[in-house]
């Protein structure tokens, strides 16, 4: 039984690394080419009326999460942080694959290489490895934990599926009825 703990505890550390690395290389990469994030940012049929906050949003995000997962007292607000994070991502790119009216340049860095039906399966895939490693950390801090995963997990899917929609929803409604001279490059 210790050993199977033993090895939740090491996997869930694993995840925190995977997504140490990936939020700091995405962070990065992002501000070291912060002109050009913004421009995709603008061209965004989601977020095209926010990409100057959302640019600045999201690496700093992506930098706070890291932290708080390197961090093993924070690591399981982390790991929620994270989850709800990739859900966002993954929200954004299946409406952009099957809701919106043009599809924009990918990511910069090593994952613009990727589809973006590929780069919704990569998501798709952090996204569950966050919630095992929620599931297997709450187990290891049953004692503090004070809401069960089983409803943390679908809230948070919920609440980021949700802000992505909204935004989508006001974008739209910015870009279509109060547009002052706010473009759109397809």
């Amino acid at each position: 039984m210790e050993s199977k703990a033993r090895f939740k505890s090491i996997i869930v550390e694993i995840i925190g690394y995977l997504y140490i690395l990936l939020f700091v290389y995405a962070a990065v990469s992002k501000l070291l080419d912060f002109e050009n994030f913004q421009l995709q940012l603008g061209q965004s049929p989601l977020l095209s009326a926010f990409a100057v906050g959302v640019a600045w949003l999201v690496p700093g995000t992506e930098l706070l999460i890291a932290l708080l997962l390197m961090i093993p007292k924070f690591r399981s607000l982390g790991l929620l942080g994270a989850f709800i994070l990739m859900t966002m991502f993954s929200v954004y790119i299946f409406i952009i694959l099957h809701y919106s009216s043009f599809v924009p340049c990918s990511c910069g860095g090593i994952l613009e290489k990727m589809t973006w039906n590929v780069h919704l399966v990569f998501n798709s895939v952090f996204v569950l490895l966050a919630a095992l490693a929620i599931v297997w950390q709450a187990k290891k801090n049953r004692k503090k934990a004070s809401i069960s995963p089983v409803l943390t997990i679908p809230l948070s899917a919920v609440s980021g599926t949700f802000a992505i929609i909204v935004l989508f929803l006001f974008s739209e409604n910015i870009m279509q009825y109060k547009n002052l001279f706010i473009r759109r490059y397809p």
